[in-house]
């Protein structure tokens, strides 16, 4: 399977790309090419971690929005709560924004949570029915990380054949590509973009991107003081008091200040306080993992001198390289792998991408995305109530500050790590598959159930 950059990174709402992102997707790919002036009624059914965490992690509105047409990197996140709202008080959805139906929340979306479909945990079926209560169309699809979906009858279809310049599955080839035609890994990544888009494009792509992890942080920091994040935990914001505090100190000049780490913790927290209110954020490569590679590129941004405005393509391919080689070699999905699989992977993505945009050999960068998720091994993924906040929140402000110390230990040497990227994504795997799945998304193990005891 051939990846593009922007299959990784993505622009949707909060707050799960796994949970939401996908789901939402799904029910538009399901929507669209059906004639919906013959539907008179819709019925979804919701499996597995889906099923189990659909109210914390906002699939149920997710489905809804992408029954009516509305895609993750257009819905205005501003004017969801209303619309959600107004479906909810008169049982009325207007499919594909013109045909409507009766439509009940707790009719309509059926959670099985004692059942989980065979391909993989986060499973999900559409089906609509005409006036006469004749199957129109159904579906089983499949959520299977970063906002990534499949339908079960093109499980075991061939992936399609699109031939890269210097294609590559693991961390070896990656080097070995590299090495033999005396190119960075953003420059690997750019020349197989380029299959699929014009160098222009892919720049303006990638800036757009960075852009709106940008724009994320700020809004983040700029909401109103002690806002309450929704879901019922009752979880304050806390960027805005924080954006307050550190800023009558000033910003710091210089990464050098011990003061710039406070800002790091900052930004990750800024971007998952709004991934977590529904807000626009970048899947990169996840929505509970968004705070991690914004955080560590502006913090590029700001505290160095050296840093350029084309810095941010260096950043954000070699990034993608290395969220590739998870993809591929493991897994992006928390409900999977667990939260070594989501915030892991950013952290080992960040600190690959800080390494070489601060000039790091192609060795340096592997040894700092080894380091960052070897760090991470066995991370469980456990939100309370099946919120993405706690612990969510302040992983992303630890994934990232992993990923900048990870990229100093990688400068200060030259030589390879004892323990090469590929073995630790092999072994990252393997822990994830051992994980009991009380730990992997489901709010049935770890802080999600002894918070609750307490």
């Amino acid at each position: 399977m051939s990846l593009s950059i922007f299959d990784l990174f993505s622009i949707g709402l909060g707050p799960s790309s796994s949970h939401s992102v996908g789901p939402m997707s799904a029910a538009l790919d399901f929507i669209s090419p059906l004639t919906v002036n013959n539907i008179a009624s819709v019925h979804v059914d919701l499996y597995g971690s889906l099923a189990l965490t659909a109210k914390g992690h906002g699939t149920d509105k997710a489905v809804i929005l992408g029954l009516m047409g509305e895609a993750p990197d257009s819905a205005n996140p501003d004017s969801v709560p209303e619309i959600l709202a107004r479906i909810q008080q008169n049982k009325r959805l207007t499919l594909k924004g013109h045909h409507e139906i009766p439509f009940d929340y707790d009719k309509n979306i059926e959670l099985h949570i004692a059942e989980t479909l065979p391909y993989h945990v986060n499973g999900m079926r559409f089906q609509a029915w005409d006036a006469t209560q004749t199957l129109l169309a159904s579906e089983v699809y499949y959520s299977i990380g970063g906002g990534f979906i499949i339908k079960e009858k093109e499980i075991d279809q061939p992936a399609s054949a699109v031939k890269l310049p210097y294609p590559f599955d693991t961390a070896e080839e990656l080097l070995t590509l590299c090495e033999a035609h005396q190119l960075s890994i953003a420059d690997i990544m750019l020349e197989n973009e380029k299959v699929w888009h014009s160098e222009q494009d892919i720049q303006a792509r990638l800036h757009l991107i960075a852009n709106t992890m940008l724009q994320c942080i700020e809004r983040g920091c700029q909401a109103p003081l002690d806002s309450i994040l929704p879901g019922g935990l009752n979880v304050r914001r806390r960027a805005p008091a924080i954006y307050q505090k550190l800023s009558a100190h000033g910003i710091p000049t210089s990464h050098q200040e011990t003061n710039s780490m406070n800002w790091v913790n900052l930004y990750a927290i800024a971007v998952n306080e709004e991934n977590a209110a529904g807000g626009r954020v970048v899947t990169a490569p996840t929505n509970g993992a968004a705070g991690v590679i914004p955080a560590t590129l502006h913090y590029y941004l700001q505290f160095y001198d050296t840093a350029t405005h084309d810095d941010v393509i260096t950043f954000l391919l070699t990034a993608g390289a290395i969220a590739i080689l998870y993809k591929k070699g493991a897994s992006i999905s928390g409900a999977e792998v667990g939260c070594q699989g989501e915030v892991g992977v950013a952290s080992s993505m960040a600190a690959a991408a800080l390494t070489a945009v601060l000039g790091g050999s192609v060795l340096q960068v592997e040894n700092a995305a080894e380091i960052a998720m070897e760090h991470h091994l066995g991370l469980t993924c456990d939100p309370i109530n099946g919120l993405v906040q706690i612990p969510c929140i302040e992983r992303n402000a630890m994934g990232a500050v992993k990923a900048v110390n990870a990229t100093r230990l990688a400068l200060l040497e030259n030589e390879r790590n004892f323990v090469p990227l590929d073995k630790v994504i092999k072994t990252m795997l393997a822990t994830g598959r051992d994980m009991q799945s009380i730990y992997k998304e489901t709010s049935l193990g770890g802080l999600a159930v002894n918070v609750i005891e307490c």
